[in-house]
């Protein structure tokens, strides 16, 4: 976890509490030591939060803190709605989750709840799953290889049952409604190819990676096309 995001969390935990919080009950649910908290709890008061410690105690925010929330109008929390169930319903489970963590985070820091969390939940706002799971079956495996541009080998299965073995370079991914289709770099047909994840049987990422190039990328493929 990133710093910036564990001082969001601690903060966040913070201002939904009443009363004291130990070192050690907020280092066992960010996953740190005690004295990670240590450091994070001077990192928030150097910054301006107005934290009350005490030795053996535990941590609270100063009563009367408040900190500007974020402000949205009824479609913007629509649009984000919408967005986040789309992910949840169409991405991998770590983007699904994710999608719902960052939902948390905007809850907690907006000034309405009640207003929220109604918005969160019409009935006429709905996000068929589909074949959730299938269709971005091996997504976060993918995810990774193309941040770190790392060669990928995969079994794949054709619509018309045909069965292959390619060693390609993951270089996007693309959503088409229903289906996640990753674009790649193939090297055994040495051009740019196109795979379903629903139909990737197996795929293991290997430990070589590919070089960056302007003539084998995800825009020259969009532009070629």
């Amino acid at each position: 976890m990133r710093k910036a995001e564990r001082l969001f969390q601690l903060l966040t935990l913070l201002r939904g509490r009443r009363t004291v919080i130990t070192a050690r009950s907020l280092a066992e649910y960010l996953e740190v030591s005690e004295r990670t908290v240590y450091r994070d709890m001077q990192a928030l008061t150097l910054s301006g939060i107005p934290i009350e410690g005490e030795a053996g105690v535990g941590y609270r925010l100063k009563p009367g803190f408040t900190i500007p929330p974020i402000m949205f109008n009824a479609q913007e929390l629509e649009a984000i709605l919408l967005g986040a169930r789309m992910v949840q319903r169409w991405g991998d489970a770590e983007l699904g989750a994710a999608a719902d963590s960052a939902l948390t985070k905007i809850m907690a820091i907006l000034p309405d709840k009640l207003h929220f969390e109604h918005t969160l939940k019409p009935e006429w706002l709905l996000v068929p799953e589909y074949s959730a799971g299938e269709s971005a079956r091996f997504g976060q495996e993918i995810r990774k290889a193309i941040k770190q541009q790392t060669i990928i080998k995969i079994k794949y299965q054709t619509q018309d049952k045909q069965h292959s073995a390619r060693e390609i370079w993951p270089l996007g991914l693309v959503f088409w409604g229903n289906v996640w289709t990753l674009v790649s770099w193939c090297e055994l047909r040495n051009d740019y190819r196109n795979f379903r994840l629903d139909r990737i049987q197996y795929l293991t990422v290997t430990e070589k990676t590919y070089p960056t190039r302007d003539d084998i990328n995800l825009q020259h493929y969009i532009q070629r096309y």
